[in-house]
């Protein structure tokens, strides 16, 4: 008597097994195949031009911020401060290709080490994968720190060692500092709409902070030697109008996210959002549906079509909500927008690395400038306003048009969300 509920019981956990990995093989298996069919629809293919900003600058406190949208007026400048460089070189970025642009600022890097310059770098390691090994071959003189591809060493379950480092930074002689959503790479040159931003002042010391605390946390090797650490002279001067915000998954620090949902919440005029890839839990959802809902004039600008795909339609599935609520939503077509950057009510600004999805703000390493300024605000606004020509509105008929197909693949990917 006892035997059939137990086979009975067995029974059901089979099937509930089976048929949860069969779900999660179909959305793996769409995710895959969209992956791959994009790959090969891309090929050969290269982004159009797009309207660009020149860079531009404004006064902040003892200091200034320089906004850049066009990676080759970025680069030149970077360049330019690297190989002016007397004392010191903080020099961070995810991705860092093997290519002309990439080969430029290694050699921009090594010839400093070489005048006696102190050059610190960090790239990531699992984002570098592709890159040539016979690249990753730096000069002894410089100090280089390849975050690992893995983290966790026997750690296994510790989820607060498995963020990548998604920062891009570099602070040159306590003078300039520069940080955004550029990696370094050719592409990024002239292919890509992003924005940075380029600091002096006090400011500055906050970058470097930023960087030492970094490279101290992570400096450690098990098996190869430990770098030296990074230690800091002076003490910085607090400048009120600009603060950073980091991302720290091993202290289990995530400002970021609390940033933008106190400015969206005190929003009374605008929001106007830029983001790469948008995938946000509900509560980030919900505070975008409550300001429009007040009144408030909230926009959102994303790609077209990003470079992944599998992102792109699983953040479609948010824009029913947001546009029933009053949300614009803007598309920027024939080039991919990379760039992190909000403005809101004319006031507050911020640019960094972070996107609005799981990984930025609740996984990796990220870093964004909050800046309090109203002529920042108002560059910020003027350039939205630029990248806005370049996109397609999205109305609510044309959203609840789309065919059926689309429907479907947007709710099987959807619960892929929280790995995004």
């Amino acid at each position: 008597m006892s035997r059939r509920p137990r086979s009975s019981t067995e029974r059901l956990m089979r099937i509930l097994r089976h048929t949860l990995l069969t779900i999660v093989g179909v959305q793996l298996g769409v995710a895959i195949g969209m992956s791959l069919v994009d790959s090969y629809r891309r090929r050969g293919k290269k982004p159009k031009p797009f309207p660009v900003t020149a860079p531009r600058t404004v006064e902040i406190g003892e200091g200034t911020v320089t906004t850049y949208t066009y990676g080759a007026d970025l680069y030149a400048d970077m360049l330019a401060a690297i190989e002016g460089a007397r004392r010191q070189i903080l020099f961070e970025t995810y991705i860092w290709k093997g290519d002309e642009v990439g080969e430029q600022f290694k050699a921009a890097l090594a010839a400093a080490a070489d005048r006696g310059v102190e050059v610190y770098c960090i790239y990531d390691g699992f984002a570098n994968l592709v890159v040539s090994p016979r690249f990753k071959h730096f000069p002894a003189n410089m100090l280089v720190l390849r975050y690992p591809v893995y983290t966790a060493g026997l750690r296994f379950f510790d989820l607060r060692r498995y963020g990548r480092d998604h920062r891009k930074i570099l602070v040159v002689d306590d003078s300039v500092g520069f940080v955004g959503g550029y990696n370094i790479g050719t592409p990024y040159e002239t292919e890509w709409r992003d924005t940075h931003v380029r600091i002096t002042g006090p400011g500055v010391w906050d970058l470097k902070r930023a960087f030492a605390d970094f490279w101290n946390l992570n400096r450690r090797r098990r098996i190869r030697h430990s770098e030296r650490p990074l230690l800091l002279e002076t003490a910085s001067t607090w400048e009120p109008q600009i603060r950073f915000h980091r991302n720290v998954p091993r202290l289990w620090m995530f400002p970021i996210r609390s940033m933008y949902l106190e400015a969206i919440n005190r929003a009374s005029h605008n929001v106007w959002m830029t983001h790469a890839y948008f995938i946000p839990d509900q509560d980030f959802v919900d505070a975008m549906k409550d300001a429009a809902r007040r009144g408030v004039d909230v926009r959102l600008l994303v790609p077209l079509k990003s470079n992944h795909i599998v992102a792109d339609w699983i953040s479609r599935g948010y824009f029913s909500q947001l546009l029933g609520a009053g949300v614009r939503i803007f598309r920027f077509r024939d080039a991919m927008v990379h760039a992190k950057t909000s403005t809101v009510d004319g006031t507050w600004s911020t640019v960094g690395t972070a996107n609005v999805d799981r990984l930025s703000l609740q996984g990796n390493y990220e870093i964004n400038v909050e800046v309090i300024d109203e002529s920042f605000a108002k560059t910020l606004e003027e350039i939205y306003e630029v990248d806005e020509s370049n996109s397609l509105e999205l109305t609510s008929s044309e959203w609840e048009a789309r065919d059926l197909h689309r429907k479907f693949t947007e709710f099987v990917l959807a619960p892929l969300r929280p790995l995004l």
